[in-house]
């Protein structure tokens, strides 16, 4: 079973996403237009760029869980979820 951490940390989302073949991407016609998503295709999204992506992500925020090890180095298991808050 693989292992997964979370990240905001912008090259890390960039490099995981890109060996795999996805872009940042955002609904087509979502009335949310800073709801931001990851692709891999691009039937029902409308691709985007990596600084429109990382604003929806830190405007939302939001965070973004991925398998870090597992036998398929090169599994698409990501998801775009809320940042957990902080306790001081």
């Amino acid at each position: 079973m693989g292992r997964f951490g979370t990240t905001t940390d912008y090259s890390r989302i960039r490099h995981w996403i890109e060996e795999r073949g996805g872009h940042p991407a955002r609904i087509k016609n979502a009335p949310d237009s800073e709801t931001v998503r990851v692709d891999f295709s691009s039937e029902t999204q409308e691709e985007i760029s990596w600084d429109e992506f990382f604003q929806g992500l830190d405007g939302s925020r939001l965070a973004f869980l991925h398998r870090t090890k597992a036998e398929d180095d090169v599994a698409r298991f990501g998801k775009i979820l809320r940042r957990k808050r902080r306790h001081h």
